[in-house]
């Protein structure tokens, strides 16, 4: 835990230095989240029914959130709170009724306005799993929501605040190594933290994915997948360039891709520095013909390159029916003078179309609208 944490410190004063000012918290669940003193209940402030895990409370109902997952009955919305501590565990959750994780925040630094959220993150769910000979990219993930077996749809409603996932396999990953795959489910995270090095996260198909006010690890097709993914005021974090920071299958008929707004591209302080050089990531590469990538009002650093995207390896061109754009890039990286012909620089008048509910095609009542960020 204290490489993960020393990472996450220098990304902080990465942030001060850029004069990042951030205020995160769910109004709705904020009370229960804050760590209680003397004999008040841990549970004071909860909804109704909440499960409590913890490592070292006795007063805990489980001590991994996946015994308290594997608890709970097939219906009905259901929270569980997560105590300060390091899980190390893979999590599934495979029910289809709506589910709340909340992490723990220490009262002392959960109003602190500097930074990002996941800064005052006191949970760490971890896996070390990676892709070898009789393991798929998606059984490498730490944290998995996808529906169980004969279910055509898994969880209509799955939220988590303030949690950092992480898969540990490689400081500079031998291979594919998960940290977060979603399938035929609705899940959004809010002020939480993802880091790996190749396919940290995994939007897949019949998947709708929300992600706000949260950092992002990675170093090879970080973000990739078949479904709509949504990234609101992200942190990318290179931590070296292989491929590029988006992998998408697009689908005819859909809006299906990667839809990165209000966010900022930036070397990891934790960086290969032989590979994250001036000019040497790439934005993303096409997983198919049909990927779509779209930056919306985006900081990008000098890490980024010129041309923007690259071709899949092996190919010596983009199709020309893939859909790249970019709106209002900021930064030493953002220039589009040298873009490669198939990224589309929209106009403000062509920005108004990609917005959450258009992309999402109405007001996604799975998301909540009242975090504050």
């Amino acid at each position: 835990m204290a490489q993960y944490s020393t990472h996450l410190t220098l990304l902080f004063a990465f942030l001060v230095s850029l004069s990042v000012q951030v205020q995160a918290l769910s109004p709705e669940y904020i009370a229960c989240q804050l760590q209680k003193s003397g004999t008040t209940s841990p549970l004071s402030g909860c909804p109704s029914g909440t499960l409590y895990v913890s490592l070292t409370d006795s007063r805990a109902n489980f001590k991994t959130v996946q015994a308290a997952v594997n608890s709970l009955p097939q219906t009905g919305n259901a929270t569980i709170l997560i105590g300060e501590g390091e899980y190390f565990e893979m999590v599934n959750v495979a029910r289809s009724a709506p589910l709340t994780l909340l992490g723990q925040l220490d009262p002392s630094t959960a109003y602190e306005a500097a930074g990002n959220a996941s800064q005052r993150n006191l949970v760490h769910i971890w896996n070390n799993l990676y892709v070898k000979s009789g393991v798929t990219d998606e059984e490498t993930a730490t944290f998995t929501v996808a529906p169980a077996s004969g279910q055509n749809f898994g969880n209509t409603d799955f939220r988590a605040y303030n949690i950092d996932f992480e898969n540990r396999a490689a400081k500079y990953s031998i291979s594919q190594a998960l940290v977060t795959s979603i399938s035929y489910a609705n899940a959004s995270f809010y002020g939480c933290a993802f880091a790996s090095y190749q396919d940290t996260w995994y939007t897949g198909s019949g998947a709708h994915t929300y992600v706000v006010d949260s950092i992002i690890y990675g170093q090879t097709d970080y973000l990739f997948g078949f479904g709509m993914a949504w990234f609101q005021n992200v942190i990318l974090a290179n931590r070296a360039c292989g491929g590029g920071i988006t992998a998408w299958q697009g689908t005819s008929g859909t809006k299906n891709g990667a839809y990165i707004a209000d966010s900022k591209i930036i070397r990891s302080p934790d960086a290969n520095a032989t590979t994250v050089t001036d000019a040497s990531c790439s934005l993303g590469r096409p997983w198919n013909a049909l990927a779509v990538a779209v930056y919306l009002r985006t900081y990008m650093d000098e890490s980024i390159r010129p041309l923007g995207f690259t071709p899949w390896s092996g190919q010596g061109t983009i199709p020309s029916t893939t859909y790249y754009a970019e709106y209002s890039s900021s930064g030493p990286g953002a220039s589009t003078t040298k873009r490669v012909a198939q990224d589309h620089i929209l106009s403000s008048a062509q920005a108004a179309a990609f917005t959450v509910e258009k992309v999402f095609v109405g007001t996604p009542a799975w998301i909540d609208f009242n975090y504050e960020y």
